[in-house]
């Protein structure tokens, strides 16, 4: 199946300061290596900065899109169709969302690191899921486009 060019995309990377603690981490690891020798300590360096940075990169690497009629949000693979109303949040009502107003049956898709957020209700009657929860630095520009999908899948839409 070939999707179309995406009319969103936004890929939820790690912040800065994330990339500057790994490089500390793998300082950490070669201090605990130091006793064993210059060699040691140098592949300690290396290593353990290597493997904070896949973890970051990993954990920065998730990608919100909407394309061909779908809304890829990491793993999941939503018809527009099945969406309702988007709300914008703000960062209190994200944070708010994420915490005491959440429902265990949402689909939730945080990074603590990105203040704004999306909030979609799903309409599917379906699924079980009440709406999803997607964090977004650009929620008004997610937001419309979604609402354009939607109307380019509407039946009888050109």
């Amino acid at each position: 199946m070939q999707l179309s060019a995406p009319s969103y995309e936004e890929r939820l990377t790690a912040p800065r300061s994330w990339w500057l603690i790994s490089f500390l981490l793998g300082v950490s690891v070669a201090l605990i290596l130091l006793p064993f020798g210059t060699l040691p300590m140098l592949g300690g360096l290396v290593g353990g900065t290597a493997a904070a940075a896949v973890v970051v990169s990993a954990y920065g690497s998730l990608r919100i899109r909407v394309v061909g009629g779908l809304l890829l949000a990491g793993e999941a693979r939503i018809p527009v169709t099945a969406l309702g109303e988007a709300q914008v949040l703000d960062a209190d009502e994200a944070r708010a969302w994420r915490t005491h107003k959440a429902d265990t049956r949402a689909f939730l898709l945080l990074r603590s690191y990105i203040p704004g957020a999306l909030r979609v209700e799903v309409t599917d009657p379906e699924d079980p899921t009440p709406y999803l929860y997607l964090s977004t630095r650009d929620p008004e520009g997610l937001a419309a486009a979604l609402t354009a999908a939607r109307a380019a899948e509407a039946p009888g839409a050109a």
